[in-house]
């Protein structure tokens, strides 16, 4: 039999864990012949819940799933982990200030990457998708010194998959039919989601779609669509954030299709004028578990300003928790 595959979950008795598993155990990210071995990690207050998460995959009988393993303790969950979803992360709650958010999920990402670098498997890919997640996977690879940071992204595949699909909706194509979007930025409502490079069916996007459009309605729906999920369903993205998670690793694993790119968050390298000390969104390829900036594309004023605001968000989430970055 082919040797599983340990994929490690945090949070995985959550909305997007709850979601995310059930398609792992599916075999949805590594395919129908390649057996896994699920090890899941929740808070010790919501260990019934994670039980019965255990129960559901027992109960599923799906072929491919080797064995399932849950814990309270990273140590356990990422024990020879070659993938792993970083989930899990503390909401913001009423009364909470933004810094306040940060600090408190830094110290768990703290503790996470140290235990990835402690116990994961030296080849180990980590996808860090609890909020804010940029700033997440920064202190997660930066407590993991054993571990490369080209082996951390954040996922901003989420806010990619939106931008395609609203484009694919405005210009009356299908999903296939879309290439060279790319999310520049955080993960936050800061990001900016660009067209400029981008085509539908082979044409060129800004011929096909009005320039106030792209300005004024498709960069802030972008921006706010989280926010306009909570309002309209009363809770934040589950399905499609777990759907995002696979499509992230998936493409990071196998690689992009073509000539095109895809969205992901990573160790900023000065590219686009973007200076090293953060995970930033970029346009990457992918290939085999490795990954590369595309460094040709043309910006413009237009572009590189809001690259910048970005940017700058990013570098102040960072100055709060600069004593939980040892390297």
């Amino acid at each position: 039999m082919t040797k599983p595959v340990r994929i490690a979950v945090t949070g995985a008795a959550g909305n997007i864990g709850y979601a995310l598993v059930f398609r792992l155990a599916a075999g949805d990210l590594l395919g129908p012949d390649q057996p896994v071995v699920l090890q899941l990690l929740e808070i010790p207050q919501a260990a019934q819940a994670l039980s019965g998460v255990v129960m559901e995959l027992e109960d599923g009988a799906f072929p491919l799933l080797h064995d399932v393993v849950a814990s309270d303790r990273a140590e356990v969950a990422f024990r020879d982990a070659d993938l792993a979803f970083l989930v899990g992360s503390r909401p913001r709650t009423a009364g909470m200030e933004r810094k306040d958010l940060l600090r408190v999920n830094a110290e768990i990402f703290a503790n996470q990457g140290r235990a990835l670098d402690r116990q994961a498997a030296r080849d180990v890919r980590v996808l860090v998708v609890g909020n804010p997640a940029n700033t997440n996977a920064l202190i997660a690879a930066s407590n993991a010194p054993s571990l490369s940071t080209h082996q951390f992204s954040s996922m901003m595949r989420l806010d990619h998959n939106r931008a395609v699909s609203a484009l694919a909706r405005k210009a009356g194509a299908m999903i296939r039919d879309v290439a060279g979007i790319v999310v520049f930025g955080n993960h936050s409502s800061t990001q900016f989601p660009c067209i400029d490079h981008a085509t539908v069916r082979g044409r060129a996007a800004l011929e096909l779609v009005e320039r106030s459009w792209y300005e004024k309605e498709f960069i802030p729906t972008i921006q706010q669509r989280g926010a306009a999920v909570i309002k309209t369903r009363g809770a934040s993205s589950a399905a499609s954030a777990a759907s995002a998670a696979l499509d992230h690793m998936r493409t990071w694993i196998r690689g992009t299709e073509g000539s095109s790119w895809t969205s992901m968050g990573v160790a900023a390298d000065g590219s686009y004028g973007v200076a090293p000390g953060i995970f930033f969104g970029y346009p990457v390829r992918t290939s085999e578990g490795s990954y590369r900036v595309t460094q040709d594309l043309k910006l413009d004023e237009f572009q590189r300003a809001r690259i910048a605001a970005s940017e700058k968000e990013l570098r102040e989430e960072r100055d709060g928790i600069t004593d939980l970055l040892p390297r």
